[in-house]
């Protein structure tokens, strides 16, 4: 298919105007105006961390999802459709069938037991050594989750400062890593959960500007009718069907999106992020009862799939745009893109004046609510679960303070994370969408493990859910591409000296399921003493 060069990196070809600076201001400062007015100075650490749980269902349900979606969205999922097909979008699948069991059997038992943070209820089942493995295992994988999250969106940022996305020029990028990190600490200091989650409304209603913007000039600098565009790429061949195929039944156990890993592994994933993860789980704890919690977590995996497929049609958009000079004709762009860098190649060179600076502000939109979200998130990990129970009669103005700080100490680790994140996304060789999910699973494995043991089971001990929240860290580990690839060749030195042989290449839905089995394994492998506090995760009234 004759193209434009992708292995050629894009030099700019238009500075920021004035009238994109002002958009910029002006989306920064409705956000200041916002945490001011929606928010007041929390009086308790219970009112920073959960709101005094008075949020309504439907802000929350956009606030998950505007945590959700990230900047791994905004610049992924066009990746993904540029690069490839829809099969992405069959991954929902799994996230209505998770959130559906994570509302009828998880949030009712967090709220009937009145828990801050969810780790809590590992705590009265299997003891305060449990509970502090467990929240510590979240908080280590949220710096990976959101450090490689912090990793992408600051690809934009060193655009927006720099002139280039900073992929050649690193030291740009880890510039651009801290400006996002300070500005994302200031916000989330000023008013806790409350202000974060009517932010997050702003932000999405931004971000859904941006992209139909976005698509909207698609549409119109494209020459041909939209009949003609869905038939071009119905007609193009991407491995054995075409752009335009949702559903994939491929048994490659390489292949990330398809029925079976809709099913099975991204089901497991959706579990642990909407059941075990306090990034998410947090918001739904801020509503009034656990129905509105089941139903604002519902509410945004529904909301969540026209968005996504917003910005798979933009892939699609772009494909024809940047691939095909046969559909372009005279039209045709004449410098080189990158596939990771085509949406934001696109919104440099293509996007008239303000409206290049409502799109970046739409990407900053996403990069900030799941920055912030994960903030708010970990501070209130470490105040209830590690703090407060070693200093247990300190006045509550000292656990606001603690968790104040303890907003700055992540942050500084999200950002030093994120910079680790250069070197580690070229050794996966994995599309933006998929390292940002398979970066998760280390530890949605153990963790997911030891909340259904929790729930569903009369077995385990503190030290078999230590042990099983090893385990999933340790093969997740283990089956990373290039580990794996290591150590299959170590294990079978002959296989290493036939050409092409890469080891079997496992997706992270896969690697998840593995993981997620063997700490379900070492979990349950002890039974429960006597005395410990029955949980069972009975359904919503």
């Amino acid at each position: 298919m004759p193209g434009i060069p992708s292995d050629v990196d894009a030099s700019p070809a238009s500075p920021f105007h004035a009238a994109d600076w002002l958009v910029l201001a002006a989306y920064f400062g409705v956000l200041v105006l916002t945490g001011v007015l929606v928010s007041r100075k929390p009086a308790s650490a219970d009112a920073y961390f959960v709101g005094e749980r008075q949020m309504p269902a439907w802000a929350v349900a956009l606030s998950v999802l505007a945590t959700a979606l990230s900047a791994a969205t905004f610049l992924g999922a066009p990746q993904q459709s540029f690069s490839g097909d829809l099969t992405y979008l069959s991954a929902n699948i799994g996230g209505i069938l998770a959130v559906l069991v994570v509302g009828w059997f998880f949030i009712p038992v967090f709220y009937r037991y009145r828990v801050v943070t969810v780790y809590e209820l590992l705590g009265r089942r299997f003891g305060t050594a449990a509970k502090m493995a467990a929240s510590w295992t979240f908080v280590i994988g949220r710096v990976f989750a959101n450090g490689s999250r912090l990793f992408i969106a600051a690809a934009p940022a060193a655009l927006l400062l720099f002139g280039d996305t900073g992929l050649d020029h690193p030291e740009h990028l880890y510039l651009a890593i801290v400006a996002v990190t300070v500005v994302g600490i200031i916000y989330t200091l000023v008013g806790g959960i409350s202000s974060i989650i009517w932010t997050d409304v702003i932000q999405i209603v931004v971000l859904l500007g941006a992209t139909l913007a976005a698509a909207a000039l698609l549409l119109h600098r494209i020459p041909v009718p939209v009949g003609e565009m869905v038939s071009t790429l119905a007609a193009t061949p991407f491995k054995d069907h075409s752009k335009l195929t949702v559903l994939s039944f491929s048994l490659s156990p390489g292949a990330s999106f398809t029925v079976f890993t809709a099913v099975i592994g991204w089901t497991l994933f959706n579990l642990a992020a909407y059941g075990t993860d306090q990034d998410l789980a947090q918001r739904m704890l801020t509503c009034k009862d656990a129905v509105r919690g089941g139903r604002s977590a519902l509410f945004a995996i529904l909301m969540g799939i026209p968005v996504t497929m917003l910005f798979m049609v933009i892939g699609l958009l772009l494909y024809l745009y940047y691939r095909r000079p046969d559909v372009m004709g005279a039209s045709a762009p004449t410098y080189p893109v990158k596939d990771a860098e085509v949406f934001l190649s696109f919104i440099h060179h293509e996007m008239p004046s303000g409206l290049r600076g409502l799109m970046m502000a739409g990407l900053f939109s996403v990069a900030f609510a799941s920055l912030l979200s994960a903030l708010n998130a970990m501070a209130s990990a470490f105040v209830n679960d590690f703090y407060r129970p070693i200093w247990k009669t300190m006045p509550d103005r000292h656990y606001l303070l603690v968790g104040r700080l303890a907003v700055v100490g992540w942050g500084v680790v999200l950002a030093l994370f994120a910079c680790g994140c250069v070197s580690w996304k070229n050794a996966n060789h994995e599309t933006l969408i998929e390292f940002a999910l398979g970066v998760m699973t280390f530890a949605y494995s153990g963790l997911l493990a030891v909340f259904l043991t929790a729930l569903f089971t009369r077995r385990g001990t503190a030290f078999s859910v230590i042990a099983a929240l090893v385990t999933g860290f340790a093969v997740t580990w283990l089956l990373q591409p290039p580990v794996w690839h290591d150590l299959t060749c170590w294990l079978f030195p002959d296989l290493g000296t036939h050409r092409g042989w890469h080891g079997l290449v496992l997706a992270s839905p896969w690697r998840l399921l593995i993981a997620t089995g063997a700490a379900f394994a070492v979990s349950c492998s002890a039974a429960s003493p006597a005395s410990s506090e029955a949980i069972s995760g009975e359904p919503a009234p």
